[in-house]
């Protein structure tokens, strides 16, 4: 399998700890997002979206960094992080679609405004991360209230749906998401996801140069 892709891009990163957390091996190729190389024809011709990542396994051309997951799980027989039962497939399913359609969008506006427009030199705007605000809170809630009870969002022990839920919030402290507002949440994501190997491996912040304030 071959993963196009720069793993500093959220999901990217998604993928990349997701294979970690699977031992699946890959052979990597490196798309540079910051000087738009997945808008360039060769890549496009993968990947039509112009996004981040793509596998191409033989015949196969995959995109969508939550298909890949699933498709290597099946693929790799992970099923100790992609159970077989219907119920907790679905329930990673479910997790899984909600990341891409909601929590990430949400996520993605602090990553923008606190991360991105300043390494590249611009000048966030606090009135385009303080509007989101009340609707991260909302979904973070929802988090919240999933944890409480529990340390990983599928069962007992953690899943795919973990990692994709923990990619949007990968640069957390950079991002300046307010977990303290949500302890279980907060919880789950220091003591839990970013205690994984797989986590620590695809580490980012110190390629990026990132330093909390």
């Amino acid at each position: 399998m071959k993963l196009y892709y720069d793993p500093i891009t959220v999901n990217c990163r998604k993928v990349a700890a997701g294979f970690g957390l699977m031992g699946v091996s890959f052979e990597k190729s490196h798309v540079d997002y910051f000087s738009g190389g997945q808008k360039a024809p060769e890549y496009l011709a993968i990947n039509p979206n112009g996004a981040l990542p793509a596998l191409v396994d033989g015949d196969l051309t995959l995109w969508e960094s939550n298909a890949i997951l699933q498709y290597a799980a099946d693929k790799n027989e992970a099923f100790a992080y992609y159970p077989r039962d219907p119920k907790v497939r679905a329930d990673i399913h479910r997790w899984h679609l909600w990341e891409a359609a909601t929590w990430f969008p949400s996520c993605y506006v602090f990553l923008v405004e606190n991360v991105v427009k300043p390494l590249l030199k611009a000048e966030p705007d606090q009135a385009v991360t303080d509007k989101e605000t009340p609707n991260w809170h909302r979904l973070a809630n929802i988090l919240d209230e999933r944890l409480a009870n529990r340390r990983w969002l599928c069962g007992d022990r953690v899943t795919l749906a973990d990692i994709a839920v923990a990619a949007p919030m990968h640069l957390h402290p950079y991002q300046k998401l307010p977990l303290d507002d949500h302890p279980n949440l907060r919880r789950w994501m220091t003591e839990g996801v970013e205690q994984l190997p797989c986590w620590k491996a695809t580490d980012v912040a110190s390629v990026l140069g990132l330093k909390a304030n």
